[in-house]
């Protein structure tokens, strides 16, 4: 009689127990690095291509639809790649295989995405046209294709930065901390890439008929990108070692995957039994974290099209739109440094604050100021040019108060991408779960409320006439919900809990 096949949480154990051996740190750095070239193609996403489906003739309240691939796709082949990756008998090891065959599919993706326009029209596009549907069929599979491989990529790295700790917690802080690190570099260098408008020049070939300035420019982000992520992909899978599965010591013979049972049913299997056993300090946290994704979703999806539009008053393929979303890149760059900086202080921001719920709570309120904050600037704008009868691009102030209003959302995001995460791996302790399996019942919290918003957000803003506002007033509101959420009905975490909440750092969409 077969023996069942064990956990996530029973083979995590069995794993670290028998490959406990001291990482070099260089190691554990090049595994981090590969983070930079995940976020960098990440960054383009946020900052260009929303502009750029427009540019191809797909209407503003319709583009938010393309954007459920990201939570879709992280909802269902995160937890069956994890799964999977458990249980990879490959000579290359258990995460390597994953590993590079996501690296590959970005590099397709970002093909067909960068060369939409010019398939389009082989395919039989009419450039002269405002919509260009072949090209938009090219870029919605490129679109969906990066997003499923982003996420092949980013839970098999950090899966495998496990691997190498071992089971020593400080390895684990530290590694964890090189993975947040790489990630901030990556966004830092995706949105400087995207705020360049001379780009192309480097890459002239990317200048065509289908592809004007703007396009070109968005290609040569992504040739960059390849070049990044196949360097530090390459240097990560040809000097760190992952131990193949067969190879591994000391583990019983059931943990191989038993042929009569299907790997994905057992993946989600898990998870519907976590659900069942979550507490109900759990359940508040998933609820407080889906409320708070509502806040911030819109600021993802519309953030270099509110600039382009509402700031700089352009439309879509006109110069000042162009002016308008490359100076939202500039912002998003300005944003991710923040963010870098503000994630070496959640730690002592949480002790002033007493508490990582009463930071969290007090932030949410920081993001709907923020969100609010873009009426005022937006209707300055648009005063300005009301005035002045004519055209003119927006004064020093109101750029300087766009800016400012990335940088401050920096503040909250930081807290976003650690807290809910730290909250998640504390509460979830008592039932039992492991912390990859408690942190992926979280991911559920986070990717339905996206697909909600990707559903409703254009609807809504055509319901107000157009434009990003209603979006992000939909966000401040849920953000403030949020907020009160948080520092109310959150149960407080003991002292002695508090280093477990300082052991995990997350980020990523």
């Amino acid at each position: 009689m077969e023996s069942p096949s064990k956990s996530s949480l029973e083979m995590e154990t069995a794993i670290i127990t028998s490959t406990e051996r001291p990482t070099p740190i260089w190691k554990i750095i090049l595994v981090a690095s590969v983070a930079a070239g995940i976020q960098f193609g990440w960054a383009l996403q946020l900052s260009l291509l929303t502009p750029y489906v427009q540019l191809l003739g797909v209407p503003h309240m319709w583009s938010s639809f393309i954007w459920l691939c990201g939570p879709i796709s992280g909802m269902v082949v995160q937890p069956i790649v994890g799964y999977y990756s458990d249980r990879c008998n490959s000579r290359l090891g258990r995460r390597r295989p994953f590993i590079i065959a996501g690296a590959l599919s970005v590099i397709i993706a970002v093909f067909l995405i960068g060369f939409a326009a010019d398939l389009g029209r082989s395919f039989g596009d009419d450039i002269t046209k405002k919509t260009r549907p072949q090209a938009v069929a090219v870029f919605v599979i490129g679109f969906w294709v990066l997003d499923v491989a982003n996420n092949m990529l980013q839970g098999p790295c950090r899966a495998f930065l496990g691997d190498l700790s071992a089971g020593n917690d400080g390895t684990i802080r530290m590694a964890n901390a090189f993975f947040s690190f790489f990630m901030a570099m990556g966004n830092i260098l995706g949105y400087a890439a995207g705020s360049y408008e001379g780009l192309h020049r480097a890459f002239p070939f990317t200048r065509t008929d289908a592809c004007d300035i703007f396009c070109a420019n968005l290609k040569s982000c992504f040739f960059i990108s390849i070049i990044l992520l196949l360097i530090v992909t390459f240097l990560a899978m040809f000097f760190v070692h992952d131990v193949p599965l067969s190879d591994i010591k000391k583990m019983d013979d059931d943990i191989e995957s038993n042929e009569n049972t299907s790997a994905s049913a057992g993946c989600f299997g898990e998870i519907v039994g976590a659900l069942k056993q979550l507490k109900k300090p759990m359940w508040i946290l998933m609820l407080v974290t889906a409320i708070n994704w509502i806040g911030w979703f819109p600021f993802f999806l519309f953030n270099t099209d509110w600039m382009g539009k509402e700031v700089y008053g352009g439309n879509v393929g006109e110069e000042a739109y162009d002016k308008g979303v490359r100076a939202g890149s500039l912002g998003l760059m300005i944003n991710a440094v923040v963010l870098a900086v503000m994630s070496l202080a959640v730690e002592p921001a949480s002790k002033v604050m007493g508490g990582a719920k009463n930071l969290w709570g007090i932030v949410n309120f920081i993001l709907a100021g923020g969100l609010l904050s873009t009426i005022y600037i937006t209707k300055v704008a648009e005063f300005d040019r009301k005035l002045a009868g004519h055209y003119v691009p927006p004064a020093t102030g109101v750029r300087a108060g766009a800016l400012i209003f990335f940088a401050v959302i920096g503040i909250p995001l930081a807290i976003n991408f650690s807290v809910p995460f730290a909250l998640a791996s504390v509460y979830s302790s008592t039932s039992g779960a492991g912390q990859g399996l408690s942190l992926g019942v979280l991911n559920l919290a986070i990717v339905i409320p996206q697909m909600i918003v990707s559903t409703v957000s254009g609807q809504v803003d055509a319901w107000f006439g157009g434009g990003n506002l209603p979006a992000f007033v939909m966000g401040a509101i849920a953000a403030a919900i949020s907020g009160a959420m948080a520092l109310v009905l959150l149960p407080s975490i003991k002292k002695s809990d508090e280093a477990k909440a300082s052991m995990v750092v997350g980020g990523g969409h």
